[in-house]
């Protein structure tokens, strides 16, 4: 599974039932990073079977966007257990990204 659109309707369904690390994509259509890092981020998604990959939206959830402190776009917010073990903002290589992924 490449990724999952999340919204505030299945965000903490999301969280509640999966148990295993999310990576949140936070971004927006008019963004150009956002742009570069996306097809990084669905491609990590397509590869790891053990994280989840959600895509938010921020013209479209700012609910979310303001719950994880998201200023600026792309950021990526890792959740794991249900709480922040990880945030980057602007544009990350896959590597970065990867690294990001394995903190605890």
């Amino acid at each position: 599974m490449a990724h999952l659109d999340v919204t505030r309707e299945n965000f903490d369904e999301l969280l509640v039932n999966i148990g295993k690390p999310v990576l949140l994509d936070f971004w927006a259509p008019w963004c150009g990073p956002c742009k570069q890092i996306s097809p990084i981020v669905e491609q990590i998604g397509a590869e790891r079977e053990d994280i989840i990959v959600g895509k938010v939206n921020v013209d479209e959830e700012m609910e979310l966007a303001q719950r994880y402190k998201v200023m600026s776009i792309p950021t990526l917010v890792v959740l794991n257990g249900g709480k922040v073990a990880g945030k980057a903002v602007g544009f990350r290589s896959k590597e970065e990204i990867l690294k990001l992924i394995s903190q605890k």
